[in-house]
């Protein structure tokens, strides 16, 4: 079996905030709406304090309670553990963004554009009406993945087959691949330094891990 998950080194991440935009410019979203954030955090105890900066997103949870809620079955689990939404079936119910418990779901409305009720020429030209009342989130670009997998590339290592954000992190700090590799890099990475995931306790097993070190937080 496969399944993608993404990795943030957060000793290496640098709050640059490329892959927001990276994910913004790719995905097209609206104003307001942000697949991929990158959080800026005080860890410590003064005067011991740092910033922490650290990259957020729909998590590609194993027991997604968005899926649990989701009465018109619009919420989709890929057997590679990608969690997708089919706009044709959401009824912008709302209920998955409610039962998500990392705030990682959108929805808006209306359409929405940067400079008033009217798109620029880039906006018009890449306005997708069928994402106006439907809910929204990170799909770990599973369009590219699909694509690149057809053609025999490996998520992770090429590309053309990686998430956007993973491409453009300056730092190096994102990684992606299949976990269930054990030979892969993201298991060599795991095993080799110390990790957790957000609100584990929520049982809901996480497809995003976080590197840190005793320093870090």
């Amino acid at each position: 079996m496969t399944r993608y998950v993404m990795v943030a080194d957060l000793r290496r991440c640098v709050g640059c905030q490329t892959c927001t935009a990276a994910c913004k410019e790719g995905n097209a979203t609206p104003p307001g709406v942000q697949w991929r954030r990158v959080l800026d955090l005080e860890a410590g105890t003064y005067p011991e304090v740092s910033r922490v900066f650290v990259p957020f997103g729909c998590q590609h949870c194993a027991n997604p309670p968005c899926l649990e809620v989701c009465p018109s079955t619009a919420t989709k689990q890929r057997e590679d553990g990608i969690i997708t939404i089919d706009d044709d079936l959401c009824i912008g119910c709302s209920y998955c963004i409610m039962a998500c418990p990392y705030d990682a779901r959108s929805l808006i409305d209306q359409p929405r554009y940067a400079f008033g009720e009217m798109p620029t020429e880039a906006e018009a030209a890449r306005l997708n009406k069928s994402t106006v009342g439907v809910a929204s989130k990170c799909t770990f670009c599973a369009g590219r993945i699909d694509a690149g997998t057809a053609r025999g590339l490996v998520p992770g290592r090429d590309p053309e087959a990686t998430p956007l954000c993973v491409n453009a992190c300056i730092s190096g700090a994102l990684s992606f691949g299949d976990i269930e590799d054990k030979s892969g890099p993201i298991a060599a990475l795991l095993a080799e330094n110390r990790w957790f995931r957000l609100q584990e306790r929520e049982g809901t097993e996480p497809g995003f891990y976080y590197i840190w070190d005793k320093g870090t937080l």
